[in-house]
């Protein structure tokens, strides 16, 4: 039997592979078995469960447990899950369970509060790191060319610093939480507090987070990650060594009231009554009692009135009290800070402006009303005040805060800039005793202290009770949850003005100009590409912009077509050819094939001879 012969291809036809055809991998088959997409689905759940657990991980850096150097490599674990990513759109999912995990843990104290809320908020709030995520893979990600880590130590901590601001937003539950804040006790932090507030602090410890991955994950960046761990060590020791420092003015003497954990608003009020009288003869120029340590409206008991005018005459000093009760003209409930003196309640009130989400009110009531049968969620919403108010007791001017709103640094710095000479935080954190809660709520007075100049006293009615000076360190002792006592501090003042107060918040508008100037480069930068390629795919036509070789004229001219050359017969392609086939008659050859006329004999082979 005689061999089938193989067939000669033409000379420039690709020859045919010999031997059995190389299947690929099931890996890398275009349509992978349906057995693949089920095997990988415990994949992605524990690539979901890593991106919680690495958000939660900074969460340790915040009282009580204060690991604050933790914040410095605590990002590092979720920056090398986000980077590694295979696709954009899973590294945003990274992003956005990560920032989950990291909301769930930070306020984790309030699961007994919002019951089944909390962690749907959580999931909500984390969508802020969805774009994040995608831009850490973006500059930082394995697989999409060379990484951008210069731009990433610019840009990362830029749009960190963006999702604070728009999770500081009172309605999305305010700025709890802000990753500068587990740095309330480093001395150097709290210097960059008084320059650019907390946002400065925040975008350092990003800053140091992103370089320390790069030094893990990028040989190649290595060098420039060390050199902006430098700098920023650098900058920060500079800051501390010569930046303007507050000038320390004669002290004031504050009174602080705990009367600790007591049974009903009335046993309460007893107790403080019989603790301030312990301070006759302290000479104080404050008596300050913790939020909603009056439950009745002054206006409408005089008797009440009258036992806290006594009180300020047996003293010899003003009391600042917050009334938690409903008002007399039926108005609705408020938390009023007010001033009482020997004559009664003297001077302007200040009604709480930011409430707390739940707790004194539920957004959309008609539609989340039912919040309050599953959980601690008010049951009536609070009054909401409308400005801000400096008191004065003739002899210290101080601007009252109440609660949470010692987490906004806008609020204490306007009161600075308005002539406040102290700050006072009237505060309860009696629901969550035993949690993190009461250490977290006094760290952030140390925060404000030092991004105003001004000293803080945190007064509160369980603990943790605690007053800061101007600089932010602590003056005194603090008054640990469950104490019942009144405590004096002697507390140092400043006169001057932080560069804080004065510029306001300059690093989050810095911040949100690099963010918007990168995304107009990159959408010039993807204009300009898209407007050249067609550019080139106009000029060289489909022939060229194909790379077929032969479809050009000599002169940069179009070739001949079949019917310029008199024929009626389209042009024959490589698969009209079969074996021994000639293409149709007056055609030309197929572009690139020169073969000879096939009714010539080929050229012997060179062993034939």
């Amino acid at each position: 039997m005689t061999p089938t012969a193989r067939p000669t291809p033409l000379p420039g036809e690709p020859r045919p592979a010999r031997g059995r055809t190389r299947r690929p991998a099931p890996g890398h088959a275009e349509n992978p078995p349906p057995g693949l997409t089920r095997r990988s689905a415990p994949g992605r759940a524990r690539r979901t469960l890593g991106a919680v657990a690495a958000g939660a991980l900074p969460a340790l850096a915040f009282p009580a447990p204060s690991l604050w150097w933790l914040a410095y490599v605590a990002l590092v674990p979720w920056l090398l899950l986000v980077r590694s990513a295979p696709t954009g759109r899973r590294a945003a999912l990274d992003g956005w369970f990560g920032g989950a995990g990291f909301m769930l843990a930070v306020h984790h104290w309030l699961l007994p509060s919002l019951t089944v809320f909390l962690p749907v908020l959580a999931l909500l709030l984390g969508g802020l790191w969805a774009p994040w995520g995608w831009l850490v893979r973006r500059l930082l990600g394995a697989g999409t060319g060379r990484p951008a880590v210069g731009t990433a130590l610019v840009l990362l901590p830029s749009g960190w610093l963006l999702i604070e601001l728009v999770r500081s937003w009172q309605y999305l539950g305010g700025p709890w939480g802000l990753l500068g804040a587990s740095q309330w006790q480093v001395a150097p932090a709290l210097r960059l507090a008084s320059i650019g507030g907390v946002w400065l602090v925040s975008a350092l410890v990003v800053l140091v987070n992103t370089a320390v991955a790069a030094l893990c994950a990028l040989p190649s960046a290595r060098r420039a990650a060390a050199a902006a761990l430098l700098a920023s060590a650098v900058a920060t020791g500079a800051v501390w060594l010569w930046a303007p420092r507050p000038q320390r003015a004669a002290p004031v003497r504050i009174a602080v009231v705990q009367p600790g954990p007591v049974a009903g608003p009335a046993a309460r009020f007893a107790r403080e009554v019989r603790l301030t009288r312990r301070l006759a003869g302290s000479r104080p120029d404050l008596v300050v009692w913790g939020e909603s340590s009056v439950g009745v409206d002054l206006s409408d008991h005089p008797g009440t009135t009258a036992t806290l005018a006594a009180l300020s005459r047996l003293v010899g000093a003003d009391l600042l009290v917050d009334v938690d009760a409903e008002r007399a003209d039926g108005t609705g409930i408020s938390k009023t800070s007010a001033l009482v003196g020997p004559h009664g309640v003297t001077g302007p009130t200040y009604d709480k402006m930011r409430l707390v989400p739940f707790g004194e009110y539920v957004p959309m009531r008609p539609l989340l009303g039912w919040a309050t049968s599953v959980g601690k969620a008010a049951g009536e919403d609070r009054r909401r005040g409308s400005r801000q108010v400096v008191m004065d007791t003739g002899t210290l001017r101080f601007g009252p805060l109440v609660c949470f709103e010692s987490a906004f640094p806008d609020m204490s710095r306007h009161l600075a800039a308005d002539g406040a000479r102290l700050l006072v935080a009237q505060s309860s954190t009696a629901s969550f005793q035993g949690s993190w809660a009461p250490a977290q709520h006094a760290s952030l007075a140390a925060l404000r202290s030092a991004e105003s100049w001004r000293p803080m006293v945190h007064a509160t009615l369980t603990g943790i009770s605690a007053v800061y000076g101007p600089d932010g360190t602590r003056v005194g002792h603090r008054v640990g949850t469950g104490g019942s006592t009144a405590a004096v501090y002697d507390v140092p003042t400043a006169t001057d003005t932080s560069p804080y107060v004065r510029f306001g918040d300059w690093v989050p508008r810095l911040a949100l100009l690099l963010v918007l100037a990168a995304a107009v480069r990159e959408t010039v930068r993807t204009v300009r590409r898209g407007a050249a390629a067609a550019a080139r795919a106009e000029a060289t036509g489909p022939g060229r912009a194909a790379g077929v070789p032969g479809t050009e004229a000599p002169g940069g001219t179009e070739p001949a077509r079949p019917a310029d050359q008199g024929g009626d017969h389209p042009p024959a392609t490589s698969d009209d050819l079969s074996e021994g086939a000639a293409p149709p008659a007056g055609s030309p050859a197929p572009a690139g094939l020169s073969a000879p006329p096939l009714n010539r004999s080929p050229d012997p082979a060179p062993d034939s001879r």
